[in-house]
């Protein structure tokens, strides 16, 4: 017998038993998920429901969003804080890793919630909440006491949720700082919530005087919806250059078809493929992960089977905040005297340079 089709979603679900009553989890299962929903935030937006089909158990848009009893597997490996934020966070809301560009997190809430979120325990209705009024103003007295930094990164949380009103009284803030000359947004928003992409909150972005750019997170094909892809052709014809990032998870794009189809639906909406994550060591996501050497066979095989625009760097964040390293196999090796051998996109091995007959 199929399973029902949900009807559609008029508000935000923000609970197990939201979900039930969406029909977007079976009765059965939802007491096996209530213990995940005490401690981890849910969130799943009319947009992101609408895509799910309750009638595939192996949904890839469901598993991303939707509670798994998995999540309660916490390996040994695993780390509240997987990359180290909060060893390079000199005052709250700041994380200064690198010298010359820092994160500012306004905000820890999210429109949706990742259930495979490296921050998963930071964010949410538990999580850290919203920078009060003074944390903000000790934030940018950071920044502006700090003229080796060139980029703002403004991430969180989801920044977009916040009001154009708040985001207005950001960017103004930063393009009041000379030495920061660009300003980035981390966010979900035009594919989870695409309608919240309007006229006052796009014009919200910008900053006077500074480079504005965007990096949209997908990890499906499917979340480009036409609302999403109108929402990303709004941002875009308004001057704010988009990047992407993913993030490789098994069950939902951990084969070459689904990754390259993927990247050419950023590259068909002018979005740059910027980084493909290899998943962090958060609590509870060890289902998610695949072995490094099985990314880098899927990068690898990306290699020549679609354009360069669509490459992403294939990146790994060092665990306790040592940053990130680009994890892709190697295609060249020395072979000593000047000589190297470089690996074509089919697996062929060739010299260089080549051997004279």
């Amino acid at each position: 017998m199929n399973a029902p089709i949900p009807s559609p979603v008029a508000r935000a679900l923000k609970s197990v038993a939201d979900l039930e009553a969406a029909r977007l989890i079976a009765p059965e299962a939802a007491p096996s998920l209530g213990s995940i929903g005490e401690h981890y935030a849910i969130a799943v937006t009319p947009a992101v429901a609408a895509l799910i089909d309750p009638a595939d158990a192996n949904d890839p848009i469901a598993r991303q969003f939707i509670p798994d009893p998995a999540e309660l597997i916490r390996l040994p490996e695993e780390r509240d804080d997987p990359i180290g934020d909060a060893a390079h966070s000199p005052v709250p809301g700041i994380v200064h890793r690198y010298p010359d560009r820092v994160l500012l997190k306004a905000v820890h809430v999210c429109p949706v919630y990742c259930r495979f979120c490296f921050r998963r325990e930071m964010v949410g209705p538990q999580g850290l909440g919203t920078l009060a009024p003074s944390e903000m103003d000790a934030a940018f007295e950071y920044i502006a006491g700090h003229p080796e930094i060139w980029e703002v990164i403004l991430t969180g949380g989801d920044p977009l949720v916040l009001s154009p009103r708040r985001l207005r009284a950001i960017t103004e803030r930063l393009a009041a700082i000379d030495h920061v000359k660009v300003v980035r947004f981390h966010t979900r928003v035009p594919v989870v919530e695409p309608a919240r992409l309007d006229a006052a909150l796009i014009e919200a972005l910008k900053a006077s005087g500074k480079a504005v750019y965007l990096a949209l997170h997908a990890n499906h094909p499917r979340e480009f919806t036409d609302d999403a892809r109108q929402a990303c052709a709004r941002l875009v014809d308004a001057g704010i250059v988009m990047v992407s990032q993913s993030v490789l998870l098994r069950g939902v794009n951990d084969d070459v078809e689904t990754l390259a189809l993927l990247m050419r639906n950023f590259v068909e909406n002018r979005i740059k493929p910027y980084y493909l994550h290899h998943p962090d060591l958060a609590p509870g996501t060890s289902h998610f992960r695949l072995t490094i050497e099985e990314g880098q066979a899927l990068v690898a095989a990306l290699r020549g089977r679609i354009s360069g625009l669509c490459q992403p760097a294939y990146i790994l964040d060092i665990p306790g905040g040592h940053g990130k390293a680009v994890i892709s196999a190697s295609t060249i090796a020395n072979e000593g005297g000047g000589c190297f051998t470089v690996t074509d996109f089919r697996g062929n091995a060739h010299n260089y340079p080549p051997r004279s007959e």
